[in-house]
């Protein structure tokens, strides 16, 4: 996982994941009720992303969502539209892959999307706090002028 240097969100929290493998093939693990990122279970979901897609952008006023790869590569989008937040209007890239194993967890407030990366579609693992609300999510284009965020790859 690679992260863009740019200001790092207040609450967004980036961990490594354990994985443990063997010659049959191997274990991925995402979230324990144990870790100190759970705080509540209200459903997990897969989300598949074809490649240079973009899935953005939405917030949610209550669930806090627990990003995780399974396969492929995205790069996560943050901005933060919390007017209490020392880092409101800021921006974080995060890109995330199946190898990094990764998990970002993104608190309520924080607007979020993705894009797939490579040449294959990806799917990404969302271990969610609430289970999902039609009243509890806000909506916008990926290409909102608000963000003020460029979904074009950086190269370094």
């Amino acid at each position: 996982m690679k992260q863009e240097e740019r200001a790092n969100i207040q609450g967004v929290n980036i961990s490594q994941r354990r994985k443990i493998f063997d010659d049959r093939g191997g274990i991925f693990h995402m979230l324990r009720s144990d870790d100190p990122e759970f705080q509540n279970f209200g459903e997990i979901y897969f989300s598949k992303i074809h490649a240079e897609a973009i899935k953005a952008w939405h917030h949610h006023s209550l669930m806090t969502l627990n990003y995780l790869v399974v396969t492929g590569s995205i790069q996560l989008g943050l901005w933060d539209g919390r007017k209490d937040s020392p880092t409101y209007g800021k921006s974080q890239t995060i890109y995330m892959d199946e190898q990094s194993s990764t998990l970002v967890t993104v608190p309520p407030g924080v607007w979020n999307g993705f894009k797939g990366l490579g040449n294959t579609s990806s799917i990404v693992a969302n271990c969610a706090t609430h289970a999902h609300s039609p009243e509890e999510i806000t909506r916008k284009p990926y290409n909102d002028p608000m963000f003020q965020y460029s979904w074009e790859l950086k190269h370094g």
